[in-house]
């Protein structure tokens, strides 16, 4: 009886080592990542991002094409609302088109690397093996990685849920969430696939805008009236009084939104105006800086960008950088004071 219950136990041993030697570790899986990235010279993804920060649900159609070594083009739309942009980077520069609009601005910039991008793999990647507290979790099909984040105001979006197939190592979905857990941001991925053939002309500004444009409605018309709703900042900064100006343009009006207090600041609207011919990409200082619902321009202390035809420039000499992020990714809800 003795001598069964060894073999017994034994045999549980030698099942359990054979577990154990079939399941990778959270080094192994980071090793893997880093040579997965190491070893890709190119990829496509599509994915759909949906963004919880204002009052509904806004969702976004996502294309991504990235060449090694520093090639990308992301291409965001918004069906509901008409709403398209294309984030381009090449030997030039890095570019933000807005098709709608025939406009395209220039930075020199070092996007992606100066931030975390939920829809960028080798960002995701780094974001995994920057973490030495990162938390892992090995599922059936699937590892799970919970991350902090390198957003620039990463007090209010400090964590995400990474989830990665097993069989390849390619996103299934990222999850960035609040401070509290609640998912903000969440990039489901429908279609991921590597070493893609691409050429360096794919990620040219010129026939990138050519392309979009022909399968882009423009946002305004010759006769589109020069009215707008104004909109207000949801995100509440405590002391400050609002005070708003109309002043008449030769374009419509434009509505002055001024903030003060403790924390000051202007919030400026207006109506988008399209360039009638297509022009050389206008250079701007600053970075590009992603809202969420659109790609802005940020310098030391102005946030400017363009939203459903009108554009905005938020600007502060009192509020931090997080502070101006948090206002400006506000203004994307319900039409509230």
């Amino acid at each position: 009886m003795k001598k069964r219950l060894l073999l017994l136990l034994a045999g549980l041993g030698i099942v359990l080592t054979l577990a154990a030697c079939g399941t990778k570790s959270q080094e192994d899986v980071t090793k893997d990542l880093s040579k997965k990235v190491e070893e890709a010279e190119s990829y496509k993804a599509k994915a759909k991002m949906t963004l919880q920060m204002g009052t509904d649900p806004q969702t976004y159609d996502i294309e991504v094409w990235h060449k090694d070594p520093s090639y990308y083009r992301v291409n965001l739309v918004n069906a509901q609302k008409e709403q398209s942009q294309m984030i381009l980077r090449n030997d030039e520069g890095v570019f933000v088109l807005t098709p709608a609009l025939n406009k395209s601005f220039k930075f020199q910039s070092e996007w992606p690397e100066n931030s975390s991008q939920a829809y960028l793999y080798e960002s995701l990647v780094k974001d995994i093996l920057e973490d030495q507290e990162a938390k892992f979790t090995a599922k059936e099909d699937q590892y799970v990685f919970e991350t902090k984040t390198r957003y620039q105001n990463s007090q209010m979006l400090p964590t995400q849920e990474i989830t990665l197939k097993k069989s390849d190592l390619s996103p299934v979905s990222v999850k960035v969430m609040d401070t509290e857990g609640n998912a903000l941001v969440t990039v489901d991925f429908t279609e991921v696939k590597f070493n893609e053939k691409l050429d360096q002309s794919d990620f040219d500004m010129q026939k990138n805008m050519t392309r979009a444009q022909l399968n882009t409605v423009p946002v305004l018309a010759e006769n589109e009236s020069d009215e707008f709703s104004v909109m207000y900042p949801e995100y509440e900064l405590s002391g400050v009084e609002l005070q708003e100006t109309e002043v008449e343009t030769e374009d419509g009006k434009r509505v002055i939104l001024t903030y003060k207090g403790e924390k000051s600041y202007t919030l400026i609207q207006e109506k988008a105006v399209a360039m009638e011919t297509s022009s050389m990409a206008t250079s701007v200082s600053g970075e590009p800086v992603d809202l969420g619902f659109t790609i802005g321009a940020m310098t030391d202390n102005t946030i400017s960008w363009t939203y459903q035809g009108v554009e905005y420039m938020l600007a502060s000499n009192d509020l931090t950088e997080e502070e101006m992020l948090s206002v400006a990714q506000s203004v994307q809800g319900d039409v509230v004071k």
